[in-house]
């Protein structure tokens, strides 16, 4: 497996370096880097004017620190990151689709239909809930550790708990 971490919010601007108020809206981004994927965040202002180059993308708000924590994605973004990944052959992002997958499971998003071996992988055949259709993913046999590793490193992308069990 790639040892990569995503990071959550450092609360500044990576295109402009400048620091991002309490409440302030911004984009969070996963961009494909030189040692795989990066959290970036970006201002309002940096990100309209640039338009970055990135692998997803979703809008947030600068907690204040003295809030509780909230889901920041929800179900149909999940999902939409889920299909996003499909077609990766990267097992980074195989990996990340997987957990991912476990974590919809748990969310009763999708249902385990069946398996097949093809080309020397595991595919399961996953039903969406309450769509008229499936999805295949490659089940890369990832260990607990690996599993948890994981987990914790997407809740930092999501700035919440995860959780696959």
């Amino acid at each position: 497996m790639a040892d990569w971490e995503i990071r959550k919010t450092v609360g500044r601007c990576f295109g402009t370096e400048r620091e991002l108020a309490v409440g302030e809206e911004y984009f969070a981004a996963l961009v494909q880097a030189e040692q795989g994927l990066e959290r970036r965040d970006f201002c309002t202002a940096y990100w309209e004017e640039h338009k970055p180059e990135v692998y997803c993308f979703w809008k947030s708000r600068i907690p204040n620190p003295e809030h509780k924590k909230k889901l920041l994605i929800d179900d149909a973004m999940l999902l939409a990151f889920f299909d996003r990944l499909a077609n990766e052959q990267e097992p980074e992002k195989v990996n990340f689709r997987f957990v991912l997958t476990l974590i919809l499971m748990r969310k009763r998003k999708l249902k385990y239909d069946s398996a097949r071996n093809e080309n020397d992988q595991e595919i399961w055949t996953m039903k969406v809930t309450g769509e008229d259709r499936t999805a295949d993913v490659v089940n890369p046999h990832l260990n607990e550790d690996q599993i948890q590793q994981l987990s914790e490193q997407m809740g930092q992308i999501l700035q919440t708990s995860l959780e696959t069990e």
